[in-house]
């Protein structure tokens, strides 16, 4: 079995955010190279004159940085790592009652949407999310019975693990941000940050796909799934 780390995030998941559009993400690589790679993005932030401890976001996309979170894209584009994202395109579209779920229930759904494309029998995976809340580690408990159920993984060894880490220790789960904020701002339909079209412009181009629409189910670089209700698909 190959070991493979997945770094999660998400942007606007709560039920009653004001917002309407709803992206989860992941980024994954195989363990043995997340040491390497964290390393070496800490060394682009230096080059940038950034301290290594800089945390990359998207919301610190700006003009200044453009440079800075240009490589940073390009470095995922031109290394063993790989980029999964689930958007919703309108939540206030979502009617639970008529499934018997309540919204934390559709969203390990949606998770279970996210990685069962990445995962595999064969393989075994550490997945870490980034911690949102009080809640985060009973949610991720939560997340790893319904994952491991659905994998058939009653022993857990698919899915070793599932928790929550820091985004400020992990430059990797950095990187999860940063891509997830590409695809919800140009899902959003945004144009306010100049840096951030550049950003959007070049995912765009060396994914060679809209952002906006499923892609291939086995796509392994930039992989999306736009997903939709029953009642939008009929």
């Amino acid at each position: 079995m190959s070991t493979y780390n997945i770094y999660c995030d998400e942007s606007c998941h709560l039920e009653n955010d004001h917002q309407t559009v709803m992206v989860l993400g992941a980024v994954w690589c195989e363990t043995e190279k997340t040491r390497a790679i964290n390393k070496e993005i800490r060394e682009i932030k230096i080059r940038h004159s950034l301290s290594p401890k800089f945390e990359i976001k998207w919301i610190k996309v700006s003009p200044a940085k453009r440079a800075f979170y240009i490589e940073i894209l390009d470095y995922f584009f031109n290394h063993d790592l790989h980029f999964r994202a689930l958007v919703v395109p309108d939540k206030s579209k979502l009617q639970h009652e008529l499934y018997g779920q309540g919204h934390d229930t559709w969203y390990y759904k949606m998770y279970f949407q996210l990685l069962k494309v990445i995962l595999d029998p064969e393989n075994c995976y550490r997945i870490y999310v980034d911690i949102k809340d009080t809640r985060s580690s009973a949610r991720m408990a939560n997340l790893h019975e319904v994952l491991s159920n659905d994998m058939y993984d009653f022993k857990k060894t698919i899915i070793d693990r599932v928790q929550t880490v820091r985004s400020n220790e992990v430059e990797i789960l950095q990187l999860t941000d940063l891509l997830i904020g590409c695809v919800s701002y140009v899902n959003r339909g945004l144009h306010d940050n100049s840096a951030k079209l550049a950003l959007v412009d070049q995912m765009r181009e060396w994914s060679g796909y809209s952002l906006t629409k499923t892609t291939l189910l086995r796509e392994n670089k930039v992989n999306l799934l736009s997903w939709r209700s029953i009642e939008d698909a009929i």
